[in-house]
């Protein structure tokens, strides 16, 4: 088995040791690049695929490693590459919902240093970090800071300060983003096409800042996830479209798959009107713990309907990972 082919970066945009202050290519070395396959029966299968590829970033001494948690979600297989290019076998020890963070635990001996973590808070705007995959400065590019504000994923999901970077890199899931010191200080997660004033185009990436992470990095390591109660999910995909919010699809056999159908617009939750989707998200997890019903007014064939959805955990529809 080997790691996949990366999409190139134009060399003009790769770092250079004289461009920052740290040892570039010791910092470089830090990231792998994470394999895995995902039973073809798993709940997330359909959406995210059964073969995933991307990247991670070494943060203890141990080989433990630090990615998206797309790539790993319910997968039955792992495999790390450092830079000698051997497969390391690996487990995972944690997924979180919430943040979107994966743990990985390598099995074997990884030829990676552990990066120290950052802090997103410390960046501003227009600061320049590097954003790096796996395969040194050829899978790394320099980019600036575009913006540290609220983000919101159509797959219930909201960060309250996202950091958003440009130009993007092609190869982003799990990617590593340096501060200036060398510091991984967040996680790639998404690309993005934002359209700017006059239709000019600015492709970026969004990435989850790792201050999220020391608050519940104990949990994650001693339980595989933190232990206050689960949060509702209905497992659909709500997109805004101007100042409503659509269904854009839901998961089979989840909550949402009972009630509600792609086209519907949701025009409130618990009589209070919604048109904007972090707080529509919030106002749902407000409702209370997992378990609980959602009661939402929504617009189906011109006519407005009053329904209720009855919330599950998450988690109680993925395949627990398997130990090697």
């Amino acid at each position: 088995m080997s790691p996949p082919p990366d999409a190139p970066i134009f060399p003009e945009l790769n770092p250079r040791p004289e461009q920052v202050d740290y040892d570039l290519d010791r910092a470089l070395s830090a990231v792998v690049t994470v394999r895995t396959r995902v039973p073809d029966d798993a709940f997330t299968a359909g959406v995210l695929g059964t073969e995933r590829a991307g990247h991670g970033v070494v943060i203890g001494r141990q080989g433990l490693v630090l990615t998206i948690g797309y790539l790993v979600a319910e997968a039955e297989q792992i495999w790390l590459f450092d830079d000698t290019g051997r497969p390391v076998a690996g487990d995972v020890l944690a997924y979180d919902y919430e943040t979107g963070f994966g743990l990985v635990q390598a099995l074997g001996r990884l030829a990676a240093p552990p990066l120290e973590l950052g802090q997103v808070r410390d960046l501003g705007v227009g600061n320049t970090v590097v954003v790096a995959g796996h395969g040194g400065r050829r899978q790394a590019l320099r980019a600036r800071v575009s913006a540290i504000s609220e983000f919101a994923g159509y797959w219930e999901y909201v960060i309250d300060r996202a950091l958003f970077t440009t130009p993007a890199h092609p190869n982003w899931g799990g990617t590593a983003v340096l501060d200036p010191q060398g510091r991984v200080c967040a996680i790639g997660s998404l690309y993005l096409d934002r359209t700017g004033l006059g239709g000019t185009s600015d492709a970026g990436n969004m990435s989850v800042p790792v201050d999220l992470l020391a608050p519940i990095m104990d949990e994650l390591l001693n339980y595989g996830r933190t232990l206050k109660p689960p949060r509702p999910w209905l497992g659909m995909f709500v997109t805004q479209v101007e100042d409503a919010l659509v269904v854009a699809g839901v998961y089979d056999h989840a909550p949402a798959a009972r009630v509600l159908r792609t086209g519907d617009v949701i025009l409130a939750l618990d009589g209070a009107a919604v048109d904007t989707l972090a707080p529509f998200f919030r106002q749902m997890w407000a409702c209370g713990e997992a378990g609980v019903e959602i009661p939402l007014t929504i617009e189906r064939d011109g006519r407005v309907v009053d329904v209720r959805v009855r919330s599950m955990d998450r988690r109680d529809f993925w395949k627990r990972p398997a130990l090697h």
